[in-house]
């Protein structure tokens, strides 16, 4: 039992602690997003944009030293790790925004929120990619 505990954490298996990074980039990020959005009133753009800077700064750290127990350099590895956020980060939004504006979620009352959840879910499917095969690449 012991051994199959190990060897989901084993250095090949990185999906599994990006799922857990993940977890608390979510909960830090939605939660901040939903906070500025609701309670501060920001736009769904800044709240979304400042939500997930928190939690990219969380996810390099975590992600370079314990996801993919990187040596990138830091000079390297961030350049890196700001571009796969911005480019997964516009298309997943862009995706999400664009549901509110065709009327796909907007006639719901929870239309934006779920716009939200939605485009998570694609950024954090394009961000395990490029951050594994890009930012923090074996060699």
């Amino acid at each position: 039992m012991l051994q199959t505990i190990k060897n989901y954490y084993n250095k090949s298996n990185t999906i599994i602690r990006f799922i857990g990074v993940g977890i608390i980039n979510t909960i830090i990020g939605i939660s901040s997003i939903f906070l500025l959005l609701n309670v501060f009133g920001f736009s769904y753009w800044i709240s979304t944009f400042i939500g997930n800077g928190i939690g990219a700064i969380i996810s390099y750290i975590l992600n370079r030293n314990f996801t993919f127990n990187s040596n990138v350099s830091n000079k390297k590895g961030i350049v890196l790790f700001l571009f796969v956020i911005v480019v997964s980060y516009y298309v997943s939004y862009n995706i999400g925004y664009s549901l509110i504006n065709k009327n796909v979620l907007s006639t719901n009352l929870y239309g934006e929120e779920l716009s939200i959840l939605l485009a998570a879910f694609i950024y954090t499917v394009l961000n395990y990619l490029g951050q594994r095969y890009l930012t923090f690449k074996q060699i």
